[in-house]
């Protein structure tokens, strides 16, 4: 497995990393995702660790905490052997308080993340959304409080817009806080607006990408194509409006380049759509999620092989997006190089 800088920061993560999403199917929306168990999680982490990938992926309202708890289970016995992710900024519960990046939710958080984990310390603690309530500086204070106390170890961002980044690392800066270090954000053959401003930033300020969702909301998996109706078993049926929107006819030229490139390479529809994002600028992991292991081997067979040239320049082609303002006039200008 391939291991990569997280970001400006002296951490190498592994190229595909894992994400608990379909740990523990806590409620109707996390069930359509999956309902893996602790016994079946214990497997897939093996399977995980004997390719590689060590670094998993969570959220303190995945199924309402029970996929901490899942992973926390699944990695008992062997902490040392990996690196975990998570996030909070999201509602917790009904209070007023049970939601945001405020010094009380997010000490409460952290102290209830690493509970669930059974662990004494997150490898990676990332905001997982933006709020606009509480300054940057009670934020970043809180979080560098965190790492002084050695409760997490880096940290990070989740969907943030390019100034919301920037005034984050220019308020740690002025501090001398921890800086962010990841961007957990959406990129995919199919969603591609993340190049235009928080691509540049990643590689002006070293602030690499923990891509989520690389396989567009379950739409780049080979079961959707042209002319064919949504498959009977696709998470899609009840997610597909708490995700990223795509027109139908950008997802079918989409779809149709890839299917072009899986006959010439022998790789399956998601293995290309993987390996493509491996190639991208400011990517240091990209999370993949498995209900079974079935689906985990496949989606580690995106790497150990490369796209051809003619095969990038295709789905380049294909996935191009129309730039919002200022980008396109910004693209008109000599001096302004591409994004990527």
């Amino acid at each position: 497995m391939e291991t990569r800088k997280l970001g400006s920061s002296g951490l190498r993560v592994p190229l595909l990393s894992f994400g608990t999403g379909t740990f523990g199917g806590g409620n109707e929306f996390f069930k359509a995702w999956g309902s893996t168990g602790a016994d079946e999680a214990t497997h897939i982490v093996d399977i995980c660790l004997e390719a590689g990938l060590n670094l998993f992926d969570s959220a303190d309202i995945y199924s309402d905490g029970l996929a901490e708890e899942v992973l926390g289970k699944a990695i008992a016995g062997r902490r040392d052997d990996v690196l975990i992710s998570t996030k909070g900024a999201f509602r917790t519960g009904p209070g007023p308080n049970e939601i945001g990046t405020s010094r009380f939710h997010l000490t409460r958080t952290v102290e209830a993340s690493l509970r669930r984990l059974g662990t004494d310390y997150i490898d990676i603690y990332q905001l997982h959304g933006f709020d606009a309530q509480t300054s940057f500086e009670e934020t970043l204070e809180t979080l560098d409080t965190l790492v002084r106390a050695g409760k997490i170890r880096y940290v990070g961002c989740s969907n943030y817009s390019g100034w919301h980044l920037m005034k984050s690392l220019a308020v740690a800066d002025r501090y001398g806080w921890p800086r962010y270090v990841v961007h957990q954000a959406y990129y995919s053959l199919i969603g591609r607006d993340f190049e235009w401003e928080l691509m540049p930033l990643g590689l002006a300020e070293g602030v690499g990408t923990l891509v989520w969702s690389p396989l567009g909301w379950g739409r780049l998996t080979g079961k959707i194509r042209r002319g064919t109706p949504l498959p009977l078993v696709s998470r899609l049926h009840i997610t597909a409006d708490a995700g990223p929107q795509v027109g139908d006819e950008y997802l079918y030229t989409v779809v149709d380049a890839l299917d072009e490139v899986a006959r010439d390479t022998g790789k399956t529809v998601p293995q290309i759509a993987l390996n493509w994002l491996a190639t991208r600028p400011t990517v240091s992991s990209i999370i993949i999620g498995a209900r079974n292991e079935e689906q985990l081997r496949a989606n580690l067979g995106a790497l150990g092989w490369t796209l051809a040239p003619e095969h990038i320049a295709k789905l380049d082609a294909a996935s191009a997006p129309t730039p919002a303002y200022p980008y396109w006039h910004q693209r008109g200008y000599e001096r302004n190089p591409p994004p990527v």
